[in-house]
């Protein structure tokens, strides 16, 4: 898919489950360096990432979450991944500003490699606006356990955040912000419940932990099939009134449709056709 609806991890020092990551079905697989990865295994789970880049091509798409750049092991996952043919992006934690990621001007060069800016402080959501505008940020994200540790504050209070994010992510011209891991891999209604509520507030996909949980996302970030008839009722009204001449008109059930509301009909179809061509 061209907009990614989930986002697996798998531990860089268990390269066993790197095939089966790829067959889960997520449109993303992660090769995680960092929380899930013990100190002593790091630096064995680096030279099983390089390794399967350098074999690996196409679909999924391979990222890589180094670890903390302010610290020489992430400068090294950095530098090993320079000339890494299989690599789609490198997911960088811990981003507190925008001069954080110069540095992949220096490893990358010319190579356009793409980062994804994970903000899991207080300082990095100050500064997200920039650290969004920054030539090599491809998408931003939260770390939101790191937040609740930080900030002191409850899973509900989240939500201002998730809202922050995604207005700065749009306001940059970013693609959609996915949702953090849902730790909890045998609660599958809480989440889907959790992945709703992210929805509503203009989350797009999520990470996971385990590929159980990527039918789970996908079915609660796709459209729904009373969504989809809403949507084209909307798009044909507009296409009839266009014809007509008319700018707004209301739908017999009573709902008023402008453009706005086309426009966001269009999108809801144009996600379920482009679900359709990449079936899971």
């Amino acid at each position: 898919m061209t907009t990614p609806l989930s986002w697996l991890y798998v531990p860089g020092d268990r390269p066993e489950r790197f095939a089966k990551a790829a067959s889960s079905g997520a449109d993303v697989v992660i090769i995680d360096l960092e929380d899930a990865v013990d100190t002593s295994r790091k630096d064995q789970a680096r030279d099983n990432a390089v390794a399967h880049l350098a074999e690996t091509r196409g679909a999924p798409a391979v990222h890589v979450r180094v670890n903390d750049l302010a610290t020489r092991r992430g400068q090294d996952d950095l530098a090993a991944l320079a000339d890494a043919p299989g690599l789609a992006a490198v997911r960088l934690p811990k981003i507190e500003s925008p001069s954080d990621l110069d540095v992949l001007d220096e490893v990358f060069g010319d190579r356009p490699t793409r980062a994804f800016a994970l903000l899991e402080s207080a300082r990095g959501l100050v500064n997200a606006q920039a650290i969004a505008a920054h030539p090599r940020t491809a998408g931003i994200a939260l770390g939101e356990q790191d937040l609740l540790a930080e900030l002191s504050i409850d899973e509900p209070a989240l939500d201002q955040l998730r809202l922050q994010i995604v207005v700065t992510a749009a306001a940059a011209g970013l693609g959609p912000v996915p949702m953090s891991v849902f730790a909890n891999v045998r609660d599958e209604a809480g989440l889907l419940d959790s992945c709703r509520r992210g929805r509503s507030l203009g989350l797009f996909g999520r990470t996971a932990i385990h590929p159980s949980q990527i039918p789970l996302i996908c079915k609660a970030f796709q459209p729904t099939e009373a969504e989809i008839a809403r949507a084209r009722d909307v798009v044909d009204a507009a296409a009839r009134a266009e014809q007509d001449g008319v700018g707004a008109l209301a739908l017999p059930d009573g709902r008023f449709v402008d453009a706005p509301i086309v426009a966001k009909a269009r999108r809801v179809l144009a996600l379920a056709e482009e679900i359709s061509r990449h079936p899971r």
